[in-house]
């Protein structure tokens, strides 16, 4: 091996493959359900999908000279925070200006349906006026967590992407933002659970951490102080401050559904199944060496930290480090580790950060598709899809800009194998013959592309979601782990319940539900209705409840 490894760990990530993204929300509000569906928390989106070119949510996050989040690159070579070191933290401890506020995400609402009830009998409609969800006064409905869904408002807010703002100083020219010369795709985000998350570099009181078993980065309840400098140091801000309990809250990766070897419920129930769950394994003594001087070099850098499952070295080390046999094979399954190491084709978001992002993504080409499909071209011809992607440089220079850090050649790179594979594959589908040309062109031989193209466009249910079970012998230490503030004179201090007013009770967050659950989803018969009480949400989601036996 290149470097002298001297132990291995595991880490669960994700890829998503954004040309399946329909950007129907689904993982969203399923998310919204399970997660965040409780007083303080009503602005608040662990997952949420994002209409790209556009703003994000919060607006403009990836703005790091304004947020100054993740990590830079010292003169020593060495790293520290965009928003500071320790003496800045200490300075800064009681108030942490540099952070969205509430309009910059938006502020939640509901309507006055009571008025649609008890309004009196007279000639006109009554209406249900917009409520804040915060003060309960009347409000005006000015911007939403997709607030430019499906380019909805780029007309007006396309210029101020700051990734187009980018492109545009670079070129120096105006990238004009009409829906007819606009291209299109959804990004789905969730907490990236990076190898060197900044979030936890940020946290004064050391509350956030993250699991030594899967990597799975989480807040400890009971510790937070609600400094809310985590909330500065993530550059992705997936971090979210409960205004109600006074406590971060962040993604958890449904660790309890992960423990019993079930995805999380946004790959649950993702209408496109453009989710991909699994482990790698990763040298940890070389994460901060990985993020290197020379941004467009950290995605080659960031692979080089994941290692061969396969290899006898590693699998030694696994094995001397106390990862258990399954954890091994497991590893050697991986989607992810196939998708990001074996085929190249997913990439991380913004490397630039030095995170380390766990969370990686196979670029789209509906948008160059798309393009020669409305000139009325063969948008599945290889020579058509070929020249197009090194013609429609804006798609891809955005692309680049979003996953290399600038690079484009890697996004062509990429681009160009699933051009291949889209028209491989016809060929064989259509009966014309296997084209070993177009395979080789691209780096790859014919079985790897019918590998790449069965993992991509027909894999199972068990091939995308390769997850071991968590190997713990005390089973209470699983238990209620999200829920640190579910006891009487709890931090939460609210009279309705811990998380505050109509917070209720959570629902425990012991190992035996999950396990049950997952029995009972992939069960061939109907679930029995017997012991199905105390459920909630999509947590406890049974698809094969209410089926015909």
């Amino acid at each position: 091996m290149a470097r002298q490894l001297k132990r291995v760990m595991a880490h669960v990530g994700m890829v998503m493959n954004l040309d399946k993204c329909i950007g129907c929300h689904t993982c969203s509000v399923t998310c919204k359900q399970a997660w965040t569906n409780r007083a303080g928390t009503e602005y608040v989106w662990f997952n949420n999908v994002e209409t790209r070119p556009g703003l994000g949510y919060p607006r403009r996050y990836e703005d790091q000279e304004k947020w100054r989040g993740g990590w830079v690159r010292t003169a020593s070579g060495g790293l520290k925070l965009r928003s500071g070191g320790r003496l800045q933290k200490l300075l800064s401890i009681f108030a942490s200006p540099v952070q969205p506020e509430l309009g910059d995400y938006y502020e939640p609402w509901t309507y006055d349906y009571q008025n649609l009830i008890s309004a009196p009998l007279g000639d006109d409609f009554p209406v249900a006026r917009p409520k804040s969800l915060i003060t309960g006064e009347d409000t005006k409905i000015t911007w939403s967590a997709n607030w430019d869904d499906s380019l909805g408002g780029v007309h007006a807010t396309g210029d101020t992407d700051p990734i187009v703002q980018k492109l545009r100083d670079e070129a120096n020219e105006q990238i004009k933002f009409t829906y007819e010369k606009s291209f299109m795709f959804f990004l789905p985000r969730i907490c990236e659970h990076c190898l060197n998350p900044s979030c936890m570099a940020s946290c004064p009181s050391g509350a956030i951490y993250k699991r030594a078993e899967d990597g799975i980065v989480l807040v400890d309840q009971d510790r937070c102080r609600g400094w809310r400098q985590c909330i500065t140091g993530c550059p992705y801000k997936k971090i979210y401050f409960n205004h109600r309990s006074g406590k971060a809250e962040k993604c958890t990766f449904c660790y309890p559904r992960i423990e019993v070897g079930l995805p999380t419920v946004c790959s649950e129930t993702c209408v496109g199944r453009l989710r991909y769950l699994g482990i790698v394994l990763y040298d940890p003594d070389a994460v901060t060496a990985a993020a290197v001087a020379d941004e467009k070099d950290l995605y080659e850098a960031q692979m080089d930290l994941l290692l061969d499952p396969h290899d006898p070295e590693v699998i030694a080390l696994a094995r001397a480090g106390g990862m258990p046999e399954d954890w091994i094979t497991a590893a050697q399954r991986s989607p992810i580790y196939a998708l990001i190491k074996h085929f190249k084709v997913a990439l991380p978001l913004h490397p630039e950060y030095r995170t380390m992002p766990m969370v990686w993504y196979i670029p789209p080409l509906s948008p160059v598709v798309d393009h020669l499909a409305a000139q009325g071209h063969d948008a599945e011809a290889a020579g058509n899809l070929f020249g197009a992607i090194d013609a429609l440089r804006i798609p891809v220079s955005y692309l680049a800009e979003l996953f290399t850090a600038g690079d484009t050649a890697i996004v062509t790179g990429v681009l160009q194998k699933l051009a291949a594979m889209r028209a491989y594959m016809r060929g064989v589908t259509m009966g014309t013959g296997r084209e070993p040309e177009l395979a080789a062109a691209v780096g790859m031989t014919p079985q790897a592309m019918e590998q790449m193209y069965r993992l991509l466009a027909i894999a199972k249910y068990d091939e995308r979601y390769v997850i071991p079970k968590a190997h713990r012998e005390e089973a209470h230490n699983l238990e209620e782990l999200a829920c640190s503030l579910d006891f009487e004179g709890g931090p939460g201090m609210y009279e309705s319940g811990p998380f505050g007013e109509a917070s209720g009770r959570p629902v425990p967050v012991a190992i035996e539900t999950y396990t049950a659950l997952k029995q009972r989803q992939q069960a061939e018969e109907a679930a029995s209705s017997e012991g199905l009480t105390h459920r909630a949400g999509m947590l406890n989601w049974d698809a094969n409840e209410g089926a015909k036996p």
